[in-house]
């Protein structure tokens, strides 16, 4: 207890130093934080836009379908398969889905869309897709209309209560046409689907295709902080590994993790750069501290007190200094990151084009998670800690009768 107060009292014995010290080690750990924070939380709205919001966290196919989306892939939809995925603990939903592609007719203009057969109460509790209607109204069981994307609103200039013919190939070749109504636009995340996408009743679409009660894929969302391979290992077993395969997003989207692994080695590159700064500003601080000391370290040595009670009281001076530079840049950073997360930064102009293209929301709010600032004062403390085994060194090689003299 004695070198604990000891350790203190010299800590003060000059604040500007220590001020500077404990001020430098708060800022880098507040940087440190908010901007890995601010990174994190972008990747987590950008998955949560990408892969909460469409493709879910998981999907079931046929086997062999992801390598060959056709609709001679699909499977016969199973209601008792559905249910016993939805008990799996994690599970949210499962969604239903046929997707295919059509040619859509108006007038005179005919362009290539991407069709959706969904379920209308289980995709909104998915997605929110009635949330996303601008015009006209959402889809409701055994309806015959269509929802559009605006994109393709706007380029074939459509509206709600128009007619469209879609001409496409069905089930084992077969020839697929109809009339449809506009019964909705939607707005949709990603300027892709937005200018592709025609939603239509599971029943319509499989209609459309003559594909029976068959289905291209079951969608799965899972809880906020889901391990998504743990919840694939327990629907593993539930699974006809001969006819179906379970994918989660990351095998479905690998652009995504790609573009997410490069954007955050950026991110890790800046960090380092940040704990280089700080540890020269600690490393200059030991330097100061043994220079200054070094009279008072010969006098404590000849008078007879050993080196180790003057490493452990300047050891304890360094964790002491660094643990108040870590608390306070966790403390300081905790409101900032609050803040952020409610009300996250909104990017404007070609930035949030490129953004909305890829089908991510042009926002950037910050993550609450605690492992952060954890990860970042620890690697501070740990900066500090190696850099005081200079002092360590200093003391253990200091000749007493040398240092003692003025």
């Amino acid at each position: 207890m004695i070198y604990l107060r000891l350790a203190w009292k010299n800590i003060w014995r000059n604040k500007r130093r220590s001020f500077i010290t404990i001020a430098s080690i708060l800022f880098a750990v507040f940087f440190a934080v908010f901007m890995r924070s601010m990174q994190l939380g972008m990747y987590a709205k950008m998955i949560n836009s990408v892969v909460g919001s469409y493709y879910g966290y998981i999907q079931i196919h046929s086997k062999g379908y992801w390598e060959e989306q056709s609709l001679d892939n699909t499977f016969e939809r199973s209601i008792n398969l559905e249910k016993e995925i939805k008990s799996t603990k994690e599970v949210v939903s499962c969604v239903p889905r046929l997707e295919g592609f059509a040619l859509l007719s108006f007038d005179e203009q005919v362009r290539g869309v991407s069709l959706t057969g969904i379920d209308p109460n289980e995709e909104n509790n998915f997605s929110s897709l009635k949330n996303k209607i601008i015009k006209g109204n959402y889809l409701i069981q055994e309806d015959k209309g269509v929802l559009i994307g605006e994109g393709i609103a706007e380029q074939l200039k459509l509206k709600c209560g128009d007619s469209i013919a879609l001409i496409s190939q069905g089930y084992h070749a077969v020839s697929a046409g109809g009339k449809y109504t506009i019964k909705g636009i939607v707005k949709l995340n990603s300027s892709r689907m937005n200018n592709s996408t025609i939603f239509m009743t599971l029943g319509s679409l499989q209609e459309f295709y003559g594909t029976g009660n068959r289905i291209s894929a079951l969608a799965i969302n899972l809880k906020e902080g889901s391990n998504a391979a743990n919840v694939m290992a327990a629907i593993n077993p539930k699974l006809n590994v001969q006819e179906y395969e379970i994918m989660d997003w990351t095998e479905m989207l690998p652009e995504l993790v790609q573009i997410i692994k490069a954007d955050s080695s950026g991110g890790e590159i800046m960090v380092f750069i940040l704990y280089m700064v700080i540890s020269f500003g600690i490393f200059g601080t030991i330097l100061m501290m043994i220079a200054e000391r070094r009279y008072e370290f010969g006098i404590l040595l000849s008078i007879g007190m050993s080196r180790l009670r003057i490493i452990t009281v300047v050891l304890l001076e360094s964790i002491m200094i660094a643990l108040l530079g870590v608390g306070g840049g966790i403390l300081f950073s905790r409101p900032f990151l609050y803040y952020f997360n409610a009300n996250p930064i909104t990017l404007t102009g070609k930035a949030a084009d490129t953004l909305r293209k890829f089908g991510f929301e042009p926002e950037m709010p910050t993550l609450l998670d605690f492992s952060i600032p954890l990860t970042h004062g620890s690697a501070v403390m740990m900066i500090s800690l190696c850099l005081s085994l200079y002092s360590v060194f200093s003391i253990l090689k200091l000749k007493p009768l040398e240092a003692s003299k003025r």
